[in-house]
């Protein structure tokens, strides 16, 4: 299981901009006149209204991290690099329970209000807009979990030796304050100490490893752009390999005494999928396979999927896939979520077909078929249009999402087909895109073709369509 911005309603601004006339919970010197207005709190993704905030736009994370599993305190700064996109006499940052110390902007004390998931912050004298800033937040306590609107739990995990933190869709804003939206993508620099013995593993590459005082720190760096709810850190009893598939890097973290053997076939995964899908967007590859009852679900967590003990090829295969659909194209709300499970379900039934067993239409055509014996609410949705975040990782978000990519190569042919996906993820690399620029590229690569009907019959046609 793998789990934009638009404006803010007035109502909304008008309780942040109350709040900020509340006695505040941070220090700081008297102020004349503020510049701006408050930034939105919430980007009114159609799932997530309260996700995200509006008013700037994050460029770089700084998280310093403490955290010893004995008594599950968690202490940390983050510094938060971001450009102000209008002029703000305040912003918001998303942050689900933990203590807020201080928080500075610009090296100034800032005052500070929480209500919440939202902690609002006024710095001196208000923002430009295009003014480059960076706030500092301190905060500390147990963090939490969360569970999802469909039941499955979020945020920090609680593990026999440690903790594993994974984000989608909202539960990264557990262990760091953030711009917690995938429309808002940036570079990360993680720092966690933990206790000599135990390891701190993290998206990117490893860029320091030394021990102290106070543990042992390891120093983890994110160069190209990340969406928060794909960001992880994993602290246990891990034995760490460190291998290459071709010339890019490969760090694994399985946790002690399990058996992971579908890893030794990763380098063989990773070629397959430049081969289908383009240049592999960032610079390090790996996994982290923890216990079975770490977690409900495995999860693309950027650079270094996720297991709940260990994967077969088919979830590799998958999780392995989202490195290209979700986390370089990510999506630009939570409605575009089939953008990401079906093209990385559609890389099973590939791997399958080029494996030599059914191919991509068999798999189809079986599901057409009788998909409702497995896959009981097949048909409840279309794939475009969830019916409430309760069902973003249901089964038509995922195998009728990958109906629809099927469609299109029937409707294409090969050739055309791997140009559309290959051009799809290099013209998006990086960035953020959703069901319209989709389609809309889809039929610019292939303007001899009619795809109305897919759309309407399969992409946002209610029930089972007449004709496979």
């Amino acid at each position: 299981m793998s789990r934009s911005a638009r404006l803010v309603p007035a109502w909304v601004s008008a309780l942040t901009a109350a709040a900020l006339t509340l006695t505040a919970c941070g220090a700081g010197d008297g102020e004349g006149a503020v510049r701006g207005t408050p930034g939105g709190a919430g980007v009114r993704d159609p799932y997530f209204p309260k996700a995200g905030n509006g008013g700037y736009d994050v460029g770089h994370y700084d998280l310093r991290l403490s955290y010893d599993p004995d008594t599950d305190h968690l202490s940390g700064t983050a510094g938060i690099t971001a450009r102000a996109t209008q002029d703000l006499s305040a912003f918001d940052l998303d942050l689900k329970g933990l203590d807020v110390e201080a928080v500075t902007v610009e090296g100034r004390a800032a005052r500070f209000h929480r209500t919440g998931q939202e902690l609002t912050v006024r710095p001196h004298g208000g923002l430009d807009k295009g003014e480059t800033f960076k706030a500092e937040v301190r905060y500390s306590g147990t963090p939490r979990t969360l569970t999802d609107a469909d039941g499955s739990e979020e945020g920090w995990l609680r593990t026999a030796d440690g903790a594993v933190a994974l984000g989608e869709p909202i539960g990264s804003m557990t262990w760091f304050p953030g711009n917690h939206h995938p429309a808002d993508k940036a570079s990360y620099d993680i720092t966690v100490t933990v206790p000599d013995g135990l390891e701190a593993v993290s998206n990117g590459e490893l860029r320091k490893q030394e021990t102290g005082e106070a543990g042992t720190t390891f120093s983890w760096h994110t160069a190209e752009p990340m969406a928060s709810y794909v960001a992880t850190l994993a602290v246990g009893d891990y034995d760490i390999h460190r291998s290459t598939a071709g010339d890019l890097p490969v760090y694994t973290a399985v946790r002690h005494g399990e058996s992971a053997k579908a890893l030794a076939r990763l380098p063989e995964i990773m070629e397959w999928g430049e081969e289908n899908f383009g240049p592999y967007p960032f610079s390090s590859t790996g996994a982290v396979v923890g216990g079975e009852d770490d977690a409900e679900y495995a999860l693309e967590t950027q650079n270094r999927p996720f297991f709940p003990g260990a994967p077969d090829t088919a979830l590799l295969v998958h999780e392995l896939a989202h490195q290209w659909f979700g986390d370089s194209v990510t999506p630009r709300s939570w409605r575009d979520m089939w953008l990401n499970e079906g093209f990385a379900t559609y890389a099973e039934w590939l791997w399958e077909e080029d494996e030599g067993g059914d191919s991509a239409q068999d798999t189809f055509d079986q599901l057409y078929a009788e998909g409702e014996d497995e896959y009981p609410d097949l048909w409840l949705f279309p794939p475009a249009e969830p019916s409430g975040a309760a069902h973003l990782s249901d089964d038509p978000v995922y195998q009728r999402g990958a109906m629809v990519i099927q469609k299109i190569r029937q409707t294409v042919g090969d050739d055309t087909f791997y140009d559309i996906v290959q051009g799809w993820t290099a013209a998006h690399r990086h960035g953020n895109a959703d069901t319209d620029d989709f389609t809309e590229y889809v039929e610019q690569q292939a303007p001899d073709e009619d795809f109305d009907a897919i759309w309407d019959e399969w992409l946002y046609g209610e029930g089972k369509p007449a004709r496979p």
